[in-house]
């Protein structure tokens, strides 16, 4: 079957780059997960988390965090998540939760406390919509 490859390919040179191009985003997108510094974690696994005692960040906007959020999450806005500030001093070295409404944003708030030395950080994968979807509580600001 190797023997016949350089034929393929001479036959088929779009869909050969085709091929190599998606390779090399394949790999390159799971190396960059391995090595962000941050672990996603699913609703379950979050859970467990809570209850072993980390800390909990919802990065929603206001309105979005007053609808509803998960229990005993603090709010922030992305723009205030400032890792040399007091509160976020204190848990360098505690696993830290962070969640948005569907992950994107979560990601970035992460890089920045990874970037600023946090050990122990973790991302909800989907964000609070994949937390809903699971049929977990959430509550309303009051």
């Amino acid at each position: 079957m190797l023997e016949r490859l350089p034929e393929f390919i001479g036959n088929h040179p779009l869909m050969s780059l085709i091929f190599i191009g998606l390779v090399i985003a394949l790999v390159y997108t799971e190396l960059a997960r391995r090595f962000r510094g941050f672990s996603a974690l699913s609703p379950a696994q979050l859970t467990r988390l809570i209850n072993s005692g980390s800390e909990l960040i919802d990065v929603n906007a206001q309105a979005e965090f007053d609808r509803g959020h998960i229990v005993n999450a603090r709010h922030y806005l992305p723009s205030h998540v400032d890792p040399q500030a007091k509160p976020f001093l204190n848990w360098r070295d505690k696993p830290v939760a962070v969640y948005c409404k569907n992950g994107v944003t979560s990601q970035q708030v992460c890089r920045k406390l990874v970037k600023a030395g946090f050990t122990r950080v973790h991302w909800l994968q989907g964000g609070l919509q994949a937390w809903i979807g699971e049929q977990l509580p959430v509550t309303r600001a009051k």
